[in-house]
């Protein structure tokens, strides 16, 4: 009995050996696209009421557990049952992730030149707030939702020649520090006003450390802004990315140039072509 129990402890020993040389592997295979995760996920994450920054912080976060909830199982399952349909999966939301990065391009472009346009824009964003507020956390889980895909089928890949039980466990453990790692930090982004002030109150406005609070609060709305662009730039190249390795056409018949440039240009151009399909659906539909 007792060598039975010990010998099981040996199994359980074994498998977190296995689990977290995995991990270590599938954490550094990851790496860039939770670095493109961020960009976006901060990027969603902002241009909120400071009141509401961590409440809605909070909503996407949730709906992101859930997601990979929904996905790591899903996934493991096709994988062993119809690995070729990941690849189709994969490539629909490159096109979602697409639309938006292009809409994101056109949305400025056209608000740039139209000024007056701005001004409206703002008066029925303060007469629907509320409404304005759930679209965009919904927007941010479904991104959120196209963006754990490719995490966890990354993620996945680098253990494909371990037992079951170990891809389980190894995916999981990169889908729920992926949502720790990317939210956390997202938070610590959207408060850097918050511990500015504090820094200030504590040192009484004098010194380094008012100095370092007086940054942080002065450089909160140039992050903000950068992340807004670095986001939209995340968008087209993880979509790009994912149709040049995942169609094989794509793949073989690129012209010999860096792959950031060629993944931009696929963004772009699948984009475009969506934003176009979409925009002539509308008008169909809106005609009926």
């Amino acid at each position: 009995m007792a060598s039975g129990i010990f010998a099981i402890l040996d199994d359980i020993a074994a498998l977190m050996d296995d689990v977290a040389v995995t991990s270590k592997v599938a954490a550094s295979k990851t790496a860039g696209i939770l670095g493109d995760d961020l960009a976006v996920n901060a990027e969603k994450a902002t241009g909120f009421l400071s009141s509401r920054e961590i409440p809605v912080l909070w909503a996407i976060t949730k709906g992101s557990f859930i997601n990979k909830l929904i996905i790591v199982p899903i996934v493991l399952v096709l994988n062993h049952f119809l690995p070729e349909v990941i690849k189709y999966i994969l490539i629909l939301g490159g096109f979602y992730l697409a639309f938006e990065g292009v809409e994101k391009i056109l949305h400025y472009v056209l608000h740039s030149s139209k000024k007056g346009h701005e001004v409206i824009e703002k008066h029925e964003e303060e007469e629907n707030k509320s409404v304005s507020e759930k679209a965009k956390v919904k927007s941010a889980i479904i991104t959120d939702f196209i963006l754990s895909i490719e995490i966890v089928i990354i993620a996945l890949s680098t253990v494909l020649n371990e037992p079951m039980l170990t891809q389980a466990i190894t995916v999981a453990i990169i889908a729920i520090l992926a949502t720790i790692g990317v939210y956390g930090i997202v938070a610590l982004i959207v408060r850097m006003d918050d511990a500015g002030y504090k820094l200030i109150n504590v040192s009484k406005n004098k010194g380094m450390i008012s100095k370092l609070g007086h940054l942080l609060v002065k450089a909160l709305p140039y992050v903000i802004k950068s992340l807004g662009v670095i986001g939209t730039i995340a968008l087209v190249l993880v979509s790009g990315g994912i149709f040049v390795h995942n169609i094989d056409y794509i793949h073989h018949h690129l012209p010999n140039i860096p792959s950031i440039i060629s993944e931009a240009m696929i963004g772009l151009i699948a984009g475009t072509v969506a934003v176009a399909i979409i925009n002539l659906t509308k008008k169909v539909l809106g005609k009926k």
